[in-house]
C-alpha cells in the first residue's frame, strides 16, 4: 500500500532519491551512485525508524519546496545545514519532525556543507532497478524528482515518539582529508608526492560525479599521463594532463585512464563531499590499518544508532 506523502512544488537545484548506491553491479559498467554523505543518511533513515539503506531524498545547496498531502507524518532532516523551515520558521535538524497535511517544507541559505537528507517513516514508494532506488539520470535509473509530482510513502503511518541525536556533524570550509597512496605513484617524482600532501587545495568545482581541485603547483609535470584502464574506487584522485587533482565520487564513471595519485578513505568521503566550492582541503597520508579502524568507528556509531532506534 502507498500514502500520497508531498507533491512537489519547486525541485531545487540537484535533488533526487538517493541510498547507498547499487554498488554489485560496476564489473557491468553500472555506475554505483547512491548517497553523496552516506553517514547523514543513514543517521536521517534510522531516526525516523527505517533500515539503514533505505533511500532519502538528497538535497544539494538549493533545495527544494515540497507540500505535504498526508494527514500527518515523521521526517528527520540530517546533513547540511540548508536551513530547512516548515511553513516559514526553521526547523530543528538530526531529530523526529511531525508533518500534518498542507505544511509546507523549503530550504533557504546554505550556512554549512553541500549535502542534506530528508528521510520519511516508511520509506519512499519508488522502484528499485538493479536492487536499488539511488537516481542515475544520464542512464535513466532511478525515479527523478519532477516539479508537480507526487511522492508517496510505501506503508501507511504509525506513531513514533520525538527522538534525535546530541550530535557533533559540523561541516567546515576546509578540512584534512586522508588519503592512501597508489596505485600508480611511480608515475610521480618525490617532489610532487611531497607536494601533494603538504600545499593546500582549492574546491574549483564539484557534482555528484567528482570535485575538481587546484593547487598552486601542478603535479606531475613530463610523466607519463596515460595508463591501462582500470577500474575506479569511490574517491579515486586522478591527476590529468593539467595535473589538478579531480575526486572520484558517487556518480563516476566505473573504469578510467588517468593516473590516480592515491584514494581517499572511505571514513572522510562525508567530509569531503561537505566541503563547499571555494574551500580547502589538505591531503594527509595514512595506512591501511588506520583506513580499517576508521570505517569501523563510523560502523559502530551506526550500529549503536540502530539499536537506539529499535527502542
Amino acid at each position: 500500500m502507498t500514502v500520497p506523502l508531498f507533491k512537489v512544488e519547486k525541485t531545487g537545484l540537484l535533488t533526487s532519491f538517493q541510498d547507498l548506491g547499487r554498488n554489485k553491479h560496476q564489473s557491468k559498467g553500472v555506475v554505483s551512485s547512491g548517497a553523496m554523505d552516506t553517514t547523514a543518511c543513514q543517521v536521517a533513515n534510522l531516526l525516523v525508524g527505517n533500515s539503514n539503506d533505505e533511500a532519502c531524498i538528497e538535497v544539494a545547496v538549493q533545495g527544494p519546496s515540497l507540500t505535504v498531502l498526508a494527514e500527518t507524518a515523521t521526517i528527520a532532516i540530517c546533513g547540511a545545514s540548508l536551513s530547512p523551515m516548515i511553513n516559514g520558521d526553521e526547523v530543528e535538524m538530526w531529530k523526529t519532525l511531525q508533518v500534518k497535511e498542507g505544511d509546507q517544507l523549503q530550504f533557504g541559505a546554505q550556512k554549512e556543507g553541500v549535502y542534506a537528507y530528508v528521510a520519511t517513516r516508511g520509506g519512499y514508494a519508488i522502484a528499485s532497478p538493479l536492487g536499488s532506488k539511488a537516481y542515475y539520470g544520464k542512464a535513466s535509473l532511478g525515479t527523478p524528482i519532477l516539479k508537480g509530482d507526487v511522492i508517496s510513502t510505501s506503508s501507511e503511518f504509525t506513531s513514533l515518539p520525538s527522538r534525535g541525536i546530541r550530535h557533533s556533524f559540523h561541516y567546515p570550509k576546509e578540512g584534512t582529508i586522508r588519503v592512501i597512496l597508489g596505485p600508480h605513484e611511480k608515475h610521480f617524482s618525490a617532489e610532487d608526492l611531497d607536494r601533494f600532501f603538504s600545499q593546500p587545495y582549492q574546491v574549483r568545482q564539484g557534482d555528484r560525479m567528482g570535485y575538481r581541485l587546484h593547487g598552486e603547483a601542478p603535479l606531475g609535470a613530463g610523466a607519463r599521463n596515460g595508463i591501462a584502464s582500470d577500474a575506479i574506487p569511490l574517491g579515486g584522485i586522478q591527476v590529468p594532463e593539467d595535473g589538478q587533482p579531480i575526486v572520484l565520487l558517487a556518480d563516476r564513471q566505473t573504469t578510467g585512464g588517468y593516473r590516480r595519485i592515491g584514494t581517499i578513505i572511505t571514513a572522510d568521503i562525508a567530509k569531503l563531499v561537505q566541503i563547499p566550492a571555494g574551500g580547502t582541503v589538505h591531503f594527509e597520508q595514512t595506512t591501511l590499518e588506520e583506513a580499517y579502524a576508521a570505517i569501523a568507528e563510523q560502523q559502530r556509531f551506526i550500529k549503536h544508532l540502530s539499536i537506539f532506534a529499535q527502542n
